[in-house]
């Protein structure tokens, strides 16, 4: 003899399984496949405004996907954003991530709800095994002036605020970053290179404007 289900609890149980199954499709989407998000930041002015939309594609860390270089990309932010002098290490130029969240909970707040995490979009300048030099407020790539088209005129690439990695050879599994705004952005020259497993996701489409509609470069 079977038991009876009041018909109305029965059907706030299938609402309920529906929401999860809705829920975690999403984050799994969210997590492995792409993500919309609205532009927070000046670093990357001119080619990113605030309040621009965009779609981030995250199959560049689901499938470790190679970069290169002109890509732009968000990251986990360092634990130390400015490494002075003294603290800085030249043979291994790389972010330091120091407050790892311990737990599996915590890690699934901070990794996959994201909650209190902060993310960078910077743009990558070097790859791994390049030699990226900043002088005289310009870049060198591999002993080339590197063409830089995305930069406002005039626009210099400099150490203003302290910054010290300002000739590096990039370490295998990093890549250096800097954003667009060179005076107005904390990137790879006060932090150092970022490791592969920290970048987030790649910058896919801008669709809002809908006149700036379209890839971004």
């Amino acid at each position: 003899m079977g038991i009876e289900i009041n018909p109305k609890l029965k059907e706030a149980l299938e609402w309920a399984y529906c929401i999860i199954i809705a829920i975690v499709l999403a984050l799994l989407v969210k997590f492995y496949i792409g993500i919309p998000t609205v532009v927070q930041q000046v670093s990357m002015f001119p080619t990113l405004v605030e309040n621009q939309r965009l779609i981030l594609d995250r199959t560049v860390r689901t499938f470790h996907k190679e970069l290169k270089r002109g890509d732009i990309v968000t990251f986990e932010s360092p634990s130390s954003v400015r490494i002075s002098s003294f603290e800085a290490d030249f043979d291994n130029p790389v972010a330091k991530y120091e407050n790892e969240p311990e737990g599996l909970m915590a890690r699934f707040v901070y990794y996959v709800l994201e909650t209190n995490k902060e993310s960078f979009i910077k743009r990558v300048i070097g790859v791994a095994g390049d030699h990226v030099k900043i002088e005289n407020g310009k870049v060198y790539l591999n002993g080339e002036l590197l063409d830089e088209p995305y930069l406002q005129p005039e626009i210099e690439t400099d150490a203003g605020h302290g910054e010290v990695f300002m000739d590096v050879v990039v370490p295998e599994g990093t890549v250096f970053l800097m954003g667009d705004n060179r005076p107005r952005s904390t990137d790879s020259r006060s932090f150092g290179c970022i490791p592969l497993e920290k970048i987030e996701s790649r910058v896919l489409i801008r669709f809002w404007p809908l006149n700036l509609f379209g890839t971004v470069d």
